[in-house]
């Protein structure tokens, strides 16, 4: 399936107050990002979400700017974000330096997310090129921004359904 061919589905029902999001992304290839928190952002506006947005300097800080993040946030009706959307984008060049970034961004994404069992969603890029990475940002079903948000508000659903939020 090719990323013009991703399915455009229905948002999950959201139960509760309007669902404030948290967006950390890094934003090294800038007019990928934008594309990327352009599908995001229609997605987090369709389901009434208030999306705040931080950036890091690259995708080897986001794992800890969650962290931090979830950190900040508190608990109860004191939390500021009920979920955290990560974007960043992470081209393969000549050395062996984007397999050790991909790697330790993912598996530290999902150790935090595992670990908490807070909504995440994970937009990250690990492509071969830029071209690659234009069609993943680009406007539709198959951006990967709106997809990350997707599944984080699809997280989020189930997390309030389960009265866990």
């Amino acid at each position: 399936m090719s990323t013009a061919d991703a399915p455009d589905r229905p948002l999950p029902l959201i139960p509760g107050p309007a669902p404030r999001l948290l967006c950390i992304q890094a934003p090294y290839y800038a007019q990928i990002l934008a594309g990327m928190l352009a599908g995001a952002r229609e997605l987090a506006d369709q389901a009434g979400a208030a999306l705040e947005v931080v950036d890091v300097a690259g995708a080897f800080e986001l794992p800890a700017a969650l962290r931090m993040a979830i950190e900040a946030n508190g608990e109860g009706p004191a939390r500021r974000w009920d979920g955290f959307l990560i974007l960043g984008c992470v081209v393969k060049g000549e050395t062996d330096h984007y397999d050790h970034i991909c790697r330790e961004a993912c598996s530290g994404v999902m150790a935090i997310a595992a670990a908490t069992g807070l909504p995440v969603g994970f937009g990250l890029l690990t492509v071969h090129s830029l071209a690659q990475a234009e069609a993943r940002a680009a406007p539709g079903p198959g951006n990967k921004g709106r997809e990350a948000m997707f599944a984080l508000l699809s997280q989020l659903a189930l997390r309030r359904r389960w009265g866990l939020a």
